[in-house]
């Protein structure tokens, strides 16, 4: 039993995606009380805002982007700063999604989408969105369009897009596609606007997306309530990943002061499926007749194969893309520190046994999240030029 030390409330911020699911489930489950904690939850609209208020002392701790601790760390937002994780809150969960323009006008796949573009390249730049700068969605969706045996020089322009913002102006026409986490592909789709070509169960198994994001001065004055709140969260990931939880979850979500989504998009985000055969209608939302291809799985993971633990794949998987992106000839120092598996065990010893059953080491996983690293890094061809 946690007793509270009635200090302030904690200040969460989470984006509105599926993947916050962790973080509404331990407030609405009254997970944070039972390790003592007062949280008060707040909606962010962008990583941006995420990132300004982090660095500012406006929020405690937030549900961020994977790569973002890296970005901050390394001054690539705006100043630096030491931000630190304890905790890998989801895994997986991004789809690529184009218009339904583009599916009509006979793109299938990446190979085709790139044959498209280089057709219209006196016309036209396309336009693609992603939510954070350098993120593990910028690179799902350039390993993507770097498809073997494309035309050899593609220009393309990648714009960061907040989140909910992706389906309007796919709609509008301002964006020919996005890559996205959940529910905004399934949005797209349901509405007939989009076709989700790809997810990054397929592009990239296992890579982390989002985590725990706090300022290591945070972590250090105020160690024992972070390691409660990973506690707690942890305790709230294994929960997210139990099949019977996900209606009630799809029903909390779905509240305007979550995610603020129809139940019926925010189902594929929870619910691991399998490659069908069948297809989507082109007429969404039915689902007969169809000849749009539904593909393996938009679920993030949020417990197993050890998904919450800050290993050094995680981190190398990360900071791999980060240094394709740049170019850069070595990584500094500083990045080693940003993963922090040791603040992830203390807050592992808070949590009684009879709550969560922690995973042995899995093997098996940390070979597909290498399997991914290597077929990104081979997706590599000259000639993409991508401007944010």
């Amino acid at each position: 039993m946690f007793v509270s030390q009635g200090s302030k409330p904690l200040r969460l911020g989470f984006l509105p995606e599926t993947d916050c699911a962790p973080i509404v489930a331990a407030q609405e489950l009254g997970i944070f009380k039972r390790y003592g904690l007062t949280v008060e939850l707040q909606s962010q609209a962008s990583w941006k805002h995420v990132h300004d208020k982090i660095i500012y002392g406006q929020l405690d701790a937030a549900h961020a982007p994977a790569m973002l601790p890296f970005l901050i760390r390394l001054g690539l937002c705006s100043e630096a700063a030491n931000c630190i994780t304890g905790l890998v809150l989801s895994l997986q969960g991004n789809g690529i999604t184009i218009s339904r323009q583009l599916w009509n006008q006979g793109v299938r796949d990446a190979g085709t989408m790139r044959e498209q573009m280089w057709k219209d390249r006196h016309k036209r730049i396309y336009t693609f969105g992603v939510s954070c700068p350098l993120s593990s969605q910028y690179a799902l969706l350039c390993g993507w369009l770097r498809s073997p045996g494309s035309p050899p020089y593609t220009e393309v322009r990648i714009d960061t897009v907040a989140p909910e913002q992706m389906f309007p102006l796919l709609k509008l026409g301002y964006l020919d596609g996005y890559c996205s986490g959940e529910p905004w592909n399934s949005v797209a789709v349901q509405a007939g606007v989009g076709v989700c070509m790809a997810t990054s169960a397929e592009l990239a198994p296992m890579h982390p997306e989002k985590v725990l994001l706090v300022r290591e001065e945070f972590a250090q004055s105020h160690a024992d309530e972070h390691e409660r709140l990973i506690a707690a969260l942890i305790e709230a990931c294994a929960l997210c990943d139990d099949p019977r939880q996900r209606a009630s979850l799809c029903e909390i979500l779905a509240q305007s002061r979550y995610v603020n989504a129809p139940v019926d998009c925010l189902k594929p985000g929870l619910t691991e499926l399998s490659r069908p055969s069948s297809t989507v209608s082109s007429g969404a939302p039915s689902i007969q007749n169809s000849n749009i291809p539904i593909f393996q799985s938009l679920s993030s993971i949020f417990s197993r194969s050890r998904a919450n633990e800050p290993a050094a794949a995680k981190s190398a998987w990360l900071t791999g893309r980060l240094f394709e992106f740049l170019r850069w000839p070595s990584r500094p120092a500083a990045l080693s520190k940003v993963f922090r598996p040791d603040i992830y065990r203390r807050a592992v010893g808070l949590i009684p046994s009879a709550n969560i059953k922690l995973q042995t080491p899995n093997t098996k996983a940390n070979a597909k999240l290498q399997t991914s690293n290597t077929k990104l890094q081979k997706k590599r061809p000259p000639g993409l030029v991508s401007a944010i």
